[in-house]
Order: C-alpha cells, then sequence, then structure tokens
C-alpha cells in the first residue's frame, strides 16, 4: 500500500526536484501525476496556493505570476543568491485571490428552491461542494441573454439566486453564471476573504469576468489571470430520487 504524503511535503519534493521555478498549477499537476496525496479535493490550486502563502513562505520565494522557486539553506534545494534576488521584477500577485471559483450556465431546475437552497458543483476529478454560500457577483439569462446581473454579499449566492424565484424575475430566467471570492478548500469548505485587493487585481478580475461572461466576439483570450476553479453543476440529488420514484410508480405492477 503506497504511503501518501502531505501537501506540504508533495509541495516541496516537486519544488526541490525541479530544474527551475514552478507555477502552481504545474506544481498541482505534478503532485496529481505521482500521485503523492491520497485526496486530490475539489481545488488543489487553492491548497498549494494557501501552503505556499502561509506555512511554506519561508521555503518557497515566489519569482513572478504565481511562480514559485525552493530556497534552503542545506545545499539540497535551489539556491537563489541577494544579488538575483534583488534583480527579480516586483509582479502582482495572482488574480487568484479575487474570483476563486466558478460556474457558467448552470441550469435553475437541477435545484431545490426551498429556503436554504443547495448549490452543488463538482470539479474534474474532485468532490463534491455545495456552492451556496459563496460571495461574488451572478447573471441570469433568458436563454443565452444576460437580462440581469446581481451581487451577492451578506445575503449569500444559494439565498440572493432563491430570490428570484419568488420575485419579479421569477418567471424570466431559466440559467445562471456565478463568480465567487471566497477559497474553496480541499475539504470543499469556504475560506474567509483576503485582508486587501490590489487595484490592478481587481481591473484583472473585472475583465476576466466580463470576458467570461458575455463571450465579446472581439475578445480573443479570455481574461487575464482568470484562474478561479471552474465547478460544473451537479443536479441536487434530491431531484434524482424524486424522478426515480415517479418512474417506478408509473411501472405496471
Amino acid at each position: 500500500m503506497a504511503k501518501y504524503m502531505t501537501w506540504r511535503e508533495a509541495i516541496e519534493k516537486v519544488l526541490r526536484e525541479a530544474p527551475g521555478a514552478m507555477h502552481y498549477t504545474e506544481i498541482a499537476e505534478k503532485i496529481s501525476e505521482e500521485e503523492l496525496v491520497k485526496s486530490k479535493g475539489a481545488t488543489p490550486g487553492a491548497t498549494i496556493i494557501a501552503e505556499l502563502r502561509g506555512s511554506m513562505k519561508d521555503k518557497a520565494k515566489k519569482v513572478g505570476r504565481g511562480m514559485y522557486v525552493w530556497i534552503n539553506n542545506d545545499n539540497n534545494g535551489i539556491q537563489v543568491a541577494n544579488s538575483t534576488e534583488d534583480k527579480i521584477e516586483k509582479i502582482e500577485e495572482d488574480q487568484y485571490d479575487v474570483i476563486t471559483s466558478f460556474g457558467m450556465y448552470w441550469r435553475r431546475n437541477a435545484i431545490v428552491w426551498d429556503s436554504n437552497p443547495k448549490l452543488w458543483g463538482i470539479q474534474s476529478g474532485g468532490s463534491k461542494v455545495n456552492l451556496s454560500d459563496q460571495i461574488g457577483v451572478y447573471l441570469l439569462y433568458d436563454g443565452r441573454e444576460v437580462i440581469y446581473t446581481g451581487m451577492a454579499d451578506k445575503r449569500r449566492l444559494g439565498k440572493r439566486l432563491g430570490d428570484h424565484t419568488r420575485d419579479r424575475l421569477a418567471t424570466r430566467w431559466d440559467r445562471f453564471s456565478w463568480f465567487g471570492m471566497l477559497p474553496v478548500s480541499d475539504d470543499g469548505k469556504l475560506g474567509s476573504l483576503v485582508d486587501s485587493i490590489s487595484t490592478n487585481k481587481i481591473l484583472l478580475a473585472l475583465e476576466a469576468v466580463l470576458i467570461e461572461a458575455l463571450e465579446p466576439r472581439q475578445n480573443r483570450r479570455q481574461g487575464d489571470g482568470l484562474r478561479g476553479v471552474e465547478f460544473a453543476q451537479n443536479e441536487d440529488p434530491s431531484i434524482t430520487k424524486k424522478a426515480l420514484i415517479k418512474a417506478l410508480e408509473g411501472l405496471p405492477g
């Protein structure tokens, strides 16, 4: 039986063995490829960023946008001399702090709109996560046309969307997209906002959201730095169960 590493051990191994700096998404891919950890979780990128900026901040140095290199004093890792450090251009931190996760064109009829609706999402290869407590912005669609944009803050995403099943927009939308700001941990729990966000990161996030949501024909690329994790919608299990029961009831005895 394979002995798995902790995320911190896996990140250290990958960076120590790397010939140079690596982007945190490359670190995630390498960890997955070598099957170093037992559970990759819904958002491995968020886990790696949290480790690199937290308990490992004195071991791994940021040398560019999303790029990290291992540094230590035991000559087993990559050495970054002071003279080299002084020459490294200061680059804004990842836009990851602003938009951490998003979902595109989710179906309204895949959700049970009760007093506490659950927005089930899943990342490829990850676990199912209830994203109803996210904060951020959202768009409502009638087919492919955007008919309304809104913000979810103190009244979180699930409840804000639930409001629109009962207000003047109740019969006018069938799909929605959302862009969340709270980080999603490895075990599917929502974290907290960072203390401050730079103007540059906010502008990058705004551009990325607009391009992703509106798909302007003249934009040839996705918005800079939209590294939030996309979640595919997962239909509420109670809907599937009700459909199965109804189908069974229609069978001849």
